[in-house]
């Protein structure tokens, strides 16, 4: 049997490579020698697609909507964050940006990456 060569990915073909050795060693164990080749791979594939097929950077308000749909939250729950139901609604709709304060508290409570909510 041919031993496969972790490696940085350059090319799809290496890519698609990579893909069809990790799935025949998908139910390897950790900490055993086919589970570090497991790791290895999965490192080196998730290379290729962050830099082939980079995510876009995350709008604050979808990042806010996430977090209540995730959180089972309505608009009225945001009201400690905004104010009133009137600013929920314009923020939410884009009508109105983030403050400060509001990021630092959404940053805090939620979890939200301040480098999205300050995009």
């Amino acid at each position: 049997m041919k031993t496969f060569e972790i490696r940085p990915i350059k090319t799809e073909t290496e890519y698609k490579a990579a893909l069809q050795e990790l799935e025949k060693i998908w139910s390897a164990k950790r900490d055993t020698p086919e589970g570090d080749i497991f790791e290895l791979l999965a490192l080196v594939i998730d290379d290729y697609e962050s830099k082939q097929f980079p995510m876009p950077a995350l709008d604050p308000i979808e990042a806010i909507k996430y977090q209540m749909e995730e959180r089972g939250l309505h608009q009225k729950d945001l009201l400690p964050y905004f104010g009133s139901k009137s600013r929920v609604s314009e923020i939410l709709n884009r009508k109105k940006p983030l403050t400060l304060k509001m990021i630092k508290t959404l940053f805090k409570d939620f979890g939200i990456p301040a480098e999205t909510l300050l995009s």
